[in-house]
């Protein structure tokens, strides 16, 4: 399957790098993480538009144990059917904006933190901003799969595929987020999360340069980041010279 979503490309390429294992067909390719099987993004399924129909159930016939629904819809303009019909199967559907840029504007608000990669010894702190922005009902899964995430992004930082960088005020972690370089040009962007108490104070906006512009100066010719349609988000990342240039589409359920 030829794949047309930049975002979903780059997915695919953190997904490879993190051990995942990909099965490619004519009309799909099936994701599957065995060391984070809560992870609904690591164990999905990535169908072309025209098999969109058969995507759930294809879904079940390749992961049959799992406890949740995960497709994948690759294109670029946002297309994903008749949305009345996903909704009637209790299927929810999430458009994303997909931003690109080859270089950044410097933010107008200066930040008040120190702006660095994480170091080995860091990692904790990257746990405690994780647990302080998760917004979910604590469960055993999603622990799980908090612990398994963490320890994978580790690794790939640990094995030079990523980079993890950190905006610290006094010395305590506020806002981190992750690099991917796919080796031909292109940096997607990972997990931009400001604690709640220190949102508004430009650190996610200075953290994005610094690490963008770390990205350039490596190599990069493409910048990416994908961010919710509505959200605060995607205001700091238009600042910074994003611009969006695709949707990418998901269908989940948690059954």
């Amino acid at each position: 399957m030829k794949i047309r979503s930049l975002a979903f490309r780059t997915d695919l390429v953190v997904r490879r790098l993190a051990g995942s294992v990909i099965v490619d067909h004519p009309s799909h390719q099936v994701v599957r993480t065995p060391g984070n099987p809560s992870f609904w993004w690591g164990n999905f399924v990535l169908v072309a538009h025209d098999a969109l129909p058969e995507a759930p159930g294809l879904f079940a016939r390749e992961f049959p144990e799992a406890s949740h629904l995960a497709i994948g819809v690759d294109g670029t303009n946002g297309e994903v059917g008749p949305r009345a019909e996903w909704e009637r199967l209790g299927i929810s559907v999430e458009v994303d904006a997909v931003l690109t840029a080859s270089s950044l504007r410097v933010p107008t608000r200066s930040a008040e933190a120190e702006l660095r990669l994480l170091t080995g010894d860091d990692w904790g702190q990257v746990a405690a901003l994780r647990l302080a922005c998760d917004e979910s009902r604590p469960s055993k899964d999603n622990t799980a799969f908090r612990t398994a995430k963490l320890a994978e992004e580790r690794l790939l930082c640990e094995a030079g595929d990523a980079t993890w960088f950190g905006a610290f005020v006094d010395g305590d972690l506020r806002t981190s987020l992750g690099v991917v370089d796919d080796g031909q040009g292109v940096a997607r962007y990972q997990h931009v999360e400001t604690h709640p108490a220190f949102r508004r104070r430009g650190l996610a906006s200075a953290l994005v340069h610094f690490a963008g512009t770390e990205a350039v100066a490596r190599g990069a010719r493409t910048l990416v980041i994908v961010a919710e349609s509505d959200g605060a988000a995607i205001r700091i990342y238009r600042s910074l010279g994003f611009a969006q240039t695709e949707r990418q589409v998901k269908l989940q359920r948690m059954d």
